[in-house]
């Protein structure tokens, strides 16, 4: 699942291949930009923001592209097989010398001026992976509406970029707290934690394969994903209920016996298990 960590992985490959080098192949699959070619123009480089992902080409031109939930970036060799999905699934594909670029279900691709990049990041909080991270202003937003959940607020990427669904559930666990106090009753101790542990936790992970949170041998999460099983620390089954707005919920996991604080309404885990009727496959 493409958090800030993926994508600021996602952003460094496409830097390795392409920066600095002239597009010998451009090819876009998506309706509005289907006559754009991009051949002979210069790849600048390719920064991560929060996770939207920025690429800027000579000329004042940036491609905007975002992740979400099944996006991806792959990078090959001229010789070697194109396994991101069939070819039904690719929307971009980007060439220089001995490397191929190809975005794979890419939901948001558009073309802006480098200098109006704003219009697509400008509403983002302090991004935990970049070079404006700022943790006193990052706390600062999540608590300015003490009555809303902690794991909405920390999904919120106008408080602070990177964080996504599997870092939210993980770090309401390892602050011992569930995802639906509301953030103004996190102790002041575990909010001061807060930042400096999510910050924490993205970059161990940024240089890794796979993402890990507990330090546990062939366990990488306490909770995400492990709906039904035992808590690594006391054995008591996880849970697994929506959150969200309603616009928009996602699956949240907390252990109820390690984790203090409000569980959510009855039926939101009813409303899960409508949506998710088989238990989701299980997480390390």
């Amino acid at each position: 699942m493409p958090e800030g960590d993926t994508v600021w992985q996602a952003a460094r490959r496409l830097q390795e291949a392409l920066a600095g080098r002239v597009l010998n192949r451009s090819d876009f699959r998506w309706p509005t930009y289907a006559t754009v070619d991009l051949t002979g123009r210069t790849v600048l480089n390719t920064i991560a923001r929060g996770k939207h992902l920025l690429t800027r080409f000579e000329g004042d031109l940036t491609l905007h592209t975002h992740l979400r939930m099944e996006g991806a970036w792959k990078v090959y060799a001229p010789d070697e097989r194109w396994r991101g999905g069939p070819g039904h699934q690719i929307r971009v594909i980007l060439g220089a010398d001995d490397r191929t670029a190809v975005g794979y279900r890419l939901p948001v691709l558009e073309f802006l001026r480098t200098g109006e990049e704003e219009r697509v990041v400008g509403h983002l909080g302090p991004d935990l992976l970049g070079p404006d991270w700022d943790p006193e202003r990052a706390l600062g937003n999540l608590l300015a509406d003490p009555g809303r959940a902690l794991g909405e607020a920390l999904l919120d990427q106008r408080n602070l970029a990177g964080i996504g669904n599997v870092y939210k559930s993980e770090l309401c666990f390892l602050l011992g707290v569930t995802p639906y106090l509301p953030i103004g009753a996190l102790p002041e101790d575990r909010a001061t934690a807060l930042t400096a542990l999510s910050k924490k936790l993205l970059e161990a992970n940024r240089e890794r394969p796979v993402r890990r949170t507990t330090g546990l041998p062939r366990q990488d999460l306490f909770v995400y994903g492990r709906a039904g099983r035992p808590c690594l620390r006391c054995g008591t089954r996880i849970r697994v209920a929506d959150q969200g707005d309603g616009s928009q919920e996602r699956p949240t996991y907390w252990c109820p016996n390690c984790q203090a604080g409000p569980a959510p309404a009855p039926g939101q885990a009813q409303k899960f298990r409508e949506r998710y009727p088989r238990r989701p496959s299980a997480s390390g």
